[in-house]
């Protein structure tokens, strides 16, 4: 990792809207992932103090370079249905990769989930990266995840909070605004 880049982590507000396209878009090599942020901020799953940026003020002024959100999201099993929140996307600008962003904004979005009673976290994502914050393998914890065909297994990961209820077991069920990613889940 490069030298760490000195940022500010704060929600996002409307005016950061357009730079948060621009940089997921960027990250993913896809604008497919941006409609994804904006089909969450127009969907009851969106929570709004857990949509955050990451800003850098430098001689173009302030700019956003990361972006991650959490929103709703359930878990369902035989017998019963739970409401958990998800992480998606997590997504920093590539001229910033390995400057500690991505770190900084799943620190702090994971923080605040738990400060909201959240028990758990669940995303699909790399288990090299997402490890180092505390994720682990769901399946270990009687959690499935809809991954897509290219995906291993061990993308699907959870991170039990401090109200953690160990009994929290099942399939999660992705939200209709993840239907943009034109996958079925």
């Amino acid at each position: 990792m490069s030298e760490p880049l000195d940022v500010l982590i704060r929600p996002e507000t409307a005016v950061d809207h357009e730079q948060v396209a621009e940089v997921v878009t960027r990250a993913f090599g896809s604008p497919a992932e941006a409609r994804l942020v904006d089909a969450i901020r127009m969907s009851d799953e969106y929570i709004a103090e857990l949509a955050l940026v990451a800003v850098v003020d430098d001689s173009d002024g302030a700019r956003v370079v990361g972006h991650v959100m959490i929103s709703r999201c359930r878990l369902v099993d035989a017998t019963s249905e739970s409401a958990i929140v998800m992480l998606s996307p997590l997504a920093v600008d590539p001229d910033h990769h390995g400057k500690g962003v991505g770190g900084r904004l799943v620190r702090t979005v994971a923080s605040l989930a738990d400060a909201r009673s959240e028990p758990l976290v669940v995303l699909e994502g790399d288990p090299r990266y997402y490890s180092r914050f505390g994720f682990e393998a769901a399946s270990g914890h009687g959690i499935e995840l809809p991954l897509p065909d290219w995906a291993p297994g061990e993308a699907a990961q959870v991170l039990r909070l401090t109200h953690d209820d160990p009994n929290l077991r099942g399939r999660v069920i992705y939200p209709a605004s993840f239907d943009v990613l034109g996958r079925t889940l």
